[in-house]
Formats: C-alpha cells, sequence, structure tokens
C-alpha cells in the first residue's frame, strides 16, 4: 500500500513516524472482558456482583476477574479521559489500542477520545481468542479472514471510516484452535499485503510464542514487524527466553502494574513483581535485545485506573522509568523502549 508506506495510521489519520513520541504498545481504553469472568472462591460469591468501593479494592487487586462490573472497561470514557490526560502530561504522547473483535472495540470513542486529549491512538484490527468467536468467523476462510483485516486497516472498522493501523492483539490459546490458527495465518497474509505491524497475544504456555511464529513464518509474515505480547507471564526460563529472542520479533513486557498472588487464568504461573519485570528487561538489553524490547500495562479492568486506586496508564513514566535508571538502565536505553522501538514496529513498510 504506497500511501501508507512510511507512516504510522492513527484513529485521526496518518502521522509521521517521529510524531509519536512515548508510546505505550498495549493497552485497552474501552473494552468487554466478561469474556474471561471467572467465579469466586467458595464463600466469596457476593462480591462478583458488588460495586467497586475502597473496602474491596485489595480483593480486586487479587480477583481482577471475579467481579462482573470490574471487566467492563467500557463504561469509564470518561475517566479513561482524565487519565490519558494526565499520561500526556507525564510525557506520553500515543497509545496502542489493542481492542479487536470480540471484547468489544469501539471505534468511534477511541476517536472521540484522541480528539478529546490530543493523545495519538493506534486501533487493532482483526480477532481475539477463539472464546470470543462467532460462528461466522470460525466459518470463513483464510482468505476471506484477511480480506476483513485488510478492510479493517484500507477502509474502517466496525461499520466506521475510521481505520486500524496495527494488527491485533491477535488471540491464541493454549493448546491453539483451529479457528485461531485460520486467524494467525490470514493475519500473515494481510500484513504481507498492508507491511503493516502485527501484535500477537500468546496462549499462557512457554512453547506457545514459538508455535505462533513458526505459523505466521510459514504463511509469510514479517517477522521482523511482529511484537509477541505479555511475555512476563509466558517464558520464564532464561535460556528459553534468550533463544526465542533469536527469531526477530519484538519482546512484549506489558503487564507493568499487575502484581498478584494468585492467577485465576494459570494458576500455575507465578505473576512476577515489577522489579522483576526491570531485571528481565535489563537481562535481554544486556544481551543484546535492546532494539527488540517494548513496554506497556495492557490495563484492561477498571480496577487499575487511578479513579478506583489503580496506577493508570502513565504508572511506567512516572515510577517504573525512574526505578530502571536505579537499576542501571541508561537514559538512552530506555528511550529506545519507550521512542525508537514502537516508532520502528508501528512505521508501515
Amino acid at each position: 500500500m504506497p500511501s501508507l508506506k512510511g507512516k504510522v495510521q492513527t484513529v485521526l489519520g496518518l502521522i509521521e513516524p517521529s510524531q509519536l513520541g512515548c508510546t505505550m504498545t498495549h493497552e485497552h481504553l474501552t473494552m468487554d472482558f466478561s469474556c474471561c469472568y471467572y467465579p469466586p472462591t467458595s464463600g466469596q460469591e457476593a462480591l462478583s456482583s458488588q460495586p467497586i468501593e475502597m473496602k474491596n479494592l485489595f480483593w480486586l487487586k487479587q480477583n481482577p476477574y471475579s467481579n462482573r462490573e470490574n471487566l467492563l472497561l467500557c463504561q469509564e470514557t470518561d475517566a479513561v479521559k482524565e487519565e490519558l490526560l494526565h499520561y500526556k502530561a507525564a510525557g506520553g504522547g500515543t497509545i496502542v489500542e489493542n481492542t479487536t473483535t470480540g471484547i468489544k472495540r469501539d471505534m468511534k470513542t477511541l476517536k472521540q477520545l484522541s480528539k478529546e486529549t490530543g493523545i495519538h491512538i493506534i486501533a487493532g484490527a482483526g480477532f481475539y481468542v477463539d472464546a470470543t468467536h462467532p460462528a461466522e468467523t470460525r466459518a470463513m476462510s483464510v482468505e476471506q479472514l484477511a480480506e476483513v483485516i485488510v478492510n479493517e486497516v484500507t477502509n474502517g472498522a466496525d461499520g466506521t471510516s475510521i481505520k486500524c493501523g496495527v494488527i491485533g492483539e491477535i488471540g491464541c490459546s493454549w493448546p491453539l484452535t483451529e479457528s485461531e490458527n485460520k486467524v494467525l495465518q490470514a493475519t500473515a497474509h494481510a500484513q504481507s499485503q498492508l507491511g503493516c505491524p502485527v501484535i500477537i497475544h500468546p496462549g499462557r504456555h512457554s512453547d506457545s510464542p514459538f508455535q505462533i511464529i513458526r505459523i505466521m513464518q510459514e504463511a509469510g509474515a514479517d517477522i521482523s514487524k511482529t511484537v509477541m505480547s505479555h511475555m512476563d507471564r509466558t517464558i520464564f526460563d532464561e535460556k528459553k527466553l534468550l533463544e526465542f529472542a533469536k527469531l526477530g520479533c519484538y519482546l512484549e513486557y506489558d503487564l507493568f502494574g499487575t502484581e498478584f498472588i494468585f492467577y485465576h487464568m494459570s494458576p500455575d504461573i507465578d505473576m512476577p513483581s515489577d522489579n522483576e519485570r526491570i531485571l528481565r528487561v535489563r537481562m535481554l538489553i544486556d544481551e543484546g535485545y535492546e532494539d527488540k524490547i517494548v513496554v506497556a500495562h495492557d490495563i484492561h479492568t477498571k480496577n487499575r485506573l487511578k479513579k478506583y486506586g489503580g496506577h493508570g496508564y502513565s504508572h511506567i513514566l512516572e515510577n517504573i522509568v525512574p526505578k530502571m535508571l536505579v537499576r542501571g538502565i541508561s537514559q538512552n536505553k530506555i528511550d529506545k523502549l519507550l521512542v525508537e522501538n514502537p516508532k520502528q514496529w508501528l512505521t508501515f513498510k
């Protein structure tokens, strides 16, 4: 697509890559995550339907997917707008909004938020995990799925003329389902036509990112323009992580601010702390991968907004960057993570 080459596509139109500034590569500004509701443990059932209050904030932090209201980020447009202004004041320039088909993407709200805050917002095309695929999606061929994705980037998504600027987050489970496999292949086909960035949500198993890259490579994807999300909850073994890093995609540590004891979606996983994330990022930099790391918070529930006592979209800029400096990551390296690497990734080829 010659008209997109060398540009970045936001919900307000094309911009120069140099305009992006500090970029969070994986966030949600409006979505419905009810597909991932987990009933509370025995004796706590009443908490699932209670409003968010100060007295249950700690419980919510530990059980974010067990309160139905907490999963409806789409109800918080005013609070998100306030958060984006705070993010801008802290030095933020761009948000990559990873809400895809299946979790209530809202292109009109994204455009409104961008207009009202001055933050560049880049919307995601494509499909989330199999559990959100309707029968219509499951019935599509790889070619038909690719056509849908290309159309969302070139013409507009969800019946609007507002265009997506990235494919993803493309949802994958473990084990990968047939429908997700087709979507991955369609993503590769669409990317090869568009020269656009791609971002993947891997399954919760350390082999999942390897499987995904293999499928995409075989389907013709450009791995150098692909981000593998959620590395902080996916590959813990250092040797295996470095083996994966050699494949050439971007490694995204995008759960900054998420610290809880019991991870309902995969109880075997010990969710790392922010300090542990920083040390892992420093290790990857020391191993020579500073050009292939991006960071974010993946805010997708209400309790992570400042309105509800959460850390908000500016947590990395306000709290993580100072700690990175203390831990020996230079400002130059931090600028790569926040500015240069997202710029390289988001620019159409």
